[in-house]
């Protein structure tokens, strides 16, 4: 399923476009094939998928834009919007539920004040709920920047946060 995403060049802020030269630099012969890990190298170097890194993969490769966003908004892991630096995500699973994930849900809401699928103002978070962590026997679980913290509860959950 795609996600939505809105594209506006005129909001696009502008953006040092070096880190993603260096990266281009590395497929002069660039094919479909290379076109994730490319845009995975270019996210992990910004935080996001800029719109005129997006653009420059274009140029660079001849891959068309199109086909770009195809891939960008298909897949989960790719966002055009600067993230926090900390991502923290909250099992919703069933056994997470059942366990207390609302109550750790609403608590990372309190306390962050984002909503799921939001950044805060600081860029130091970003929250998001996935449907499995794997780690059922610690539930409820989440995960912060590949941390687990499990058996949670919504203190231990603020006392987490506030050590970011």
């Amino acid at each position: 399923m795609h996600k939505n995403v809105t594209l506006n060049k005129e909001n696009t802020p502008s953006v040092d476009l070096t880190k993603c030269n260096t990266i281009l630099s590395k497929y002069s012969k660039a094919t479909h094939a290379d076109l994730i890990p490319i845009l995975q190298q270019i996210q992990d170097a910004y935080g996001y998928l800029p719109m005129a890194a997006l653009e420059e993969i274009t140029v660079r490769t001849r891959i068309p834009i199109s086909k770009i966003y195809g891939v960008v908004t298909f897949y989960s892991q790719f966002s055009m919007e600067p993230r926090g630096r900390h991502t923290i995500k909250v099992c919703v699973g069933t056994a997470c539920h059942i366990k207390g994930a609302p109550d750790i849900k609403k608590k990372i809401t309190e306390v962050l004040h984002i909503n799921e699928g939001e950044t805060t103002s600081d860029y130091k978070f970003t929250y998001e709920p996935v449907a499995c962590l794997g780690t059922c026997f610690l539930a409820p679980v989440m995960m912060v920047d590949g941390r687990y913290y499990g058996k949670l509860t919504i203190e231990k959950t603020e006392t987490i946060l506030k050590s970011y």
